[in-house]
C-alpha cells in the first residue's frame, strides 16, 4: 500500500531533475502520473522532443506503476488544460498538481533585456498561473479537495545576482501561492511553495561541481509527496526550502524598528534614522540562495 494509492497527479517539467524524482516517487507510492514536459533546452529553446518525458513514463512502468506522457507547453492556455484533461482522459480525475516547469536566461540586471525577462517570466510565472488555474477549476468541479504544490526558489524569496527576471517570476509564484492557499481551505485545496535547491541542468554550472551527490534531487522530493498525502491535509500556505537532506520552513518575521502613538505627528527623518541606526544589529541577515 503506497500513501497515495487510488491518487492522480500531474507534474510540469518532469522529464529531468526534480520533476522526474517527483513524478518516480509520486508513482512509487501509488499516484498515477501525468509527466509532462516540452522537451526543448534548459533555456526554452528548441522545438521540443517527446523523448524525456517518454523516458519518465517508461521508467514508472518498469517499476509497475502507471503513467502516461504530455508535451505541452504551460505558456499555453489550451495546453495547460490539456494537461489536466489527460489526466481525466487516463485516470479520471486529478488530485495532485506540482508546478515545476522552468527555465533560465541569466543576466545581470545591466545586460537584462525586454526578451530575455518575458520569457523567463511567460514561463515560470504565467506558466504556473495557466496550469494552476486549469487544475483549480477541475479540482472545484470534482468537489473532493486536492494538492497543489508551487515552485518558488530562494532567487525569489531572498535574491540571488544575474536573476532580476527568474527572481520576479519566482516571487510572483509565492504571491500567487499564498494567496491560493487562504481561497482553497473551504474547498480542501491545500497550496505550498517549494524553494528547491538540487543539481539539475539548470543549477550545474551555477553549483560547485563537487556537491552532485549532496545536492541530488532525490532529497528534495520526499517533501513534494509528503505534501500530497493526507497527513498534510492542515498544511497550506507555507513555504519549504529543501535541500541536501535539510528541510526549512520560511516564514515572514516583522521586526518593530520604530513605534509610536499613531495619533502624534509623524516620525522625522532623524528619528528614524535613530531607530534603524539603534535596532540594525538585530535585523535578520541576509541568506545566500545556497547557504546550506
Amino acid at each position: 500500500m503506497g500513501r497515495l494509492d487510488g491518487k492522480v497527479a500531474l507534474v510540469t517539467g518532469a522529464g529531468g531533475g526534480l520533476g522526474r524524482t517527483h513524478a518516480l516517487l509520486l508513482a512509487e507510492e501509488g499516484a498515477a502520473v501525468v509527466v509532462n514536459d516540452l522537451g526543448g533546452a534548459r533555456d526554452g529553446s528548441g522545438d521540443g522532443s517527446s523523448a524525456m518525458a517518454d523516458s519518465v513514463v517508461a521508467e514508472i512502468r518498469a517499476a509497475g506503476g502507471q503513467a502516461v506522457a504530455d508535451y505541452g507547453s504551460v505558456t499555453d492556455e489550451a495546453a495547460a488544460r490539456g494537461m489536466v484533461q489527460a489526466c481525466v482522459d487516463n485516470f479520471g480525475k486529478i488530485d495532485i498538481c506540482i508546478n515545476n516547469a522552468g527555465i533560465l536566461r541569466d543576466k545581470s540586471f545591466k545586460n537584462m533585456t525586454n526578451d530575455l525577462w518575458d520569457v523567463v517570466v511567460d514561463v515560470h510565472l504565467r506558466g504556473t498561473y495557466l496550469v494552476a488555474k486549469a487544475a483549480w477549476d477541475r479540482m472545484l468541479e470534482q468537489g473532493t479537495g486536492g494538492r497543489m504544490i508551487n515552485t518558488s526558489s530562494t532567487s525569489g524569496l531572498i535574491g540571488n545576482f544575474g536573476q532580476t527576471n527568474y527572481g520576479a517570476a519566482k516571487a510572483g509564484i509565492a504571491g500567487l501561492t499564498r494567496v491560493l492557499a487562504l481561497e482553497g481551505i473551504k474547498y480542501g485545496i491545500t497550496v505550498n511553495t517549494l524553494a528547491p535547491a538540487a543539481w539539475s541542468r539548470l543549477t550545474e554550472d551555477i553549483m560547485p561541481q563537487d556537491v552532485e551527490q549532496q545536492m541530488a534531487p532525490e532529497k528534495v522530493s520526499p517533501v513534494v509527496v509528503w505534501l500530497c498525502t493526507d497527513e498534510a491535509a492542515n498544511v497550506t500556505g507555507r513555504q519549504f526550502f529543501v535541500g541536501a537532506n535539510r528541510v526549512s520552513l520560511l516564514s515572514w518575521r516583522v521586526d518593530d524598528i520604530a513605534l509610536g502613538d499613531p495619533t502624534d505627528n509623524p516620525f522625522s527623518v532623524d528619528e528614524i534614522g535613530e531607530r534603524m541606526a539603534a535596532t540594525m544589529e538585530d535585523w535578520p541577515r541576509l541568506l545566500r540562495p545556497m547557504d546550506l
